[in-house]
């Protein structure tokens, strides 16, 4: 069958989901947005803009959401997964009577699933069938969706274990504004793009505590060698964790006002409970749940993640912020490289 790529679904309502949805309808495509009911669906037709998850920025002319998946899937050549990791089985089994596998299926969700500790394109790989998981591909990077909403330019990468695959991909969702790599990493750019979240947790607990920049950067830079670690015994390329999916997403999250995650870390320095926290955002901070996922990931792969234990201390434990922070500057003193130097 002859690959359609004349149209774009995107699968999720997101912020995330919303903005790919915007900005490859500016850039021309046919876009489909699949909206869990029909009410939503309906207000977002007749508001004509998420207000809930991206408000601020008016659909382009040509975008509708529909609550059909039948309609929403329909000559569709790239098929976005744009949902909240813990949901992407779900939506992919809800989906999957309506692919075929001449489409290309991308996620866009930044999280591990926390029951079977999976990546979300192993869990997409398990819900379709095997003459689908040719097609699947993963999208990371510095990708704060109010930026790209806004016009700004932006930088992501595409991973697919076929380097060919990546690069339909990367032709189809490449704007001017929104320039997109490639790499056949999977399992490095996914799981940088996890674990990202965890290390965004913690920068915001030190800027929650006014702790300064040399604290901030060293965190940051030890939290990147603790995803290395893990990403290397998981069979990822070290190399992926200093390119987009690894060093700029980490940034990015650390440091802006925009990031849920450090959000999260911020208001918890701050004393405030982390039910209350959550119940008052609109989206979703996928590192609060990342991080139990990691931490088993990381107890299968015998990998030391201090920094996360400490976030799930945090987070679960009632362990308090100053604590965290006093327990992890009192380890045991190491080389620098421990865990990701190369022993060739």
């Amino acid at each position: 069958m002859k690959r359609r790529t004349s149209k774009v679904a995107v699968i999720g309502t997101t912020s995330w989901g919303t903005t790919l949805a915007v900005i490859l309808v500016r850039k021309g495509l046919a876009v489909s947005l699949w909206a869990r009911t029909e009410e939503e669906a309906e207000k977002l037709n007749r508001e004509k803009i998420n207000t809930i998850r991206l408000p601020g920025f008016p659909f382009p002319e040509g975008l509708r959401a529909t609550a059909s998946l039948d309609e929403a899937l329909d000559k569709a050549g790239l098929v976005i997964f744009a949902v909240p990791s813990q949901d992407m089985r779900h939506n992919v089994r809800l989906a999957k009577q309506h692919l075929d596998s001449s489409m290309l299926i991308l996620s866009v969700a930044k999280g591990l699933e926390v029951e079977s500790v999976k990546r979300m394109s192993e869990v997409i790989a398990e819900e379709l069938a095997p003459s689908f998981h040719h097609n699947i591909c993963v999208l990371s990077g510095p990708n704060l969706s109010g930026e790209i909403a806004r016009g700004l330019p932006a930088v992501t990468v595409v991973a697919a274990c076929d380097a060919a695959v990546a690069a339909k991909v990367q032709k189809i969702t490449a704007t001017p504004l929104f320039r997109v790599y490639t790499n056949t990493d999977v399992v490095g750019v996914e799981l940088g793009g996890a674990l990202k979240n965890i290390i965004a947790l913690a920068a915001g607990m030190v800027d929650g505590l006014e702790y300064g920049d040399n604290t901030k950067a060293g965190l940051i830079t030890r939290g990147l060698a603790e995803i290395t670690r893990l990403g290397v015994a998981a069979g990822a390329n070290p190399l992926t964790f200093a390119g987009l999916a690894g060093l700029g997403d980490l940034v990015a999250t650390c440091s802006s006002p925009l990031s849920r995650n450090r959000f999260v870390g911020q208001e918890l320095a701050k004393g405030r409970p982390l039910k209350d926290i959550l119940s008052s955002m609109m989206g979703i901070a996928e590192g609060v749940i990342t991080t139990i996922a990691a931490l088993k990931l990381a107890e299968e792969l015998d990998v030391e993640m201090p920094i996360a234990e400490q976030v799930f201390r945090v987070l679960f434990k009632g362990l308090d912020v100053r604590q965290a922070v006093s327990e992890l500057m009192v380890r045991e003193l190491k080389h620098e490289l421990a865990g990701i130097e190369d022993k060739s």
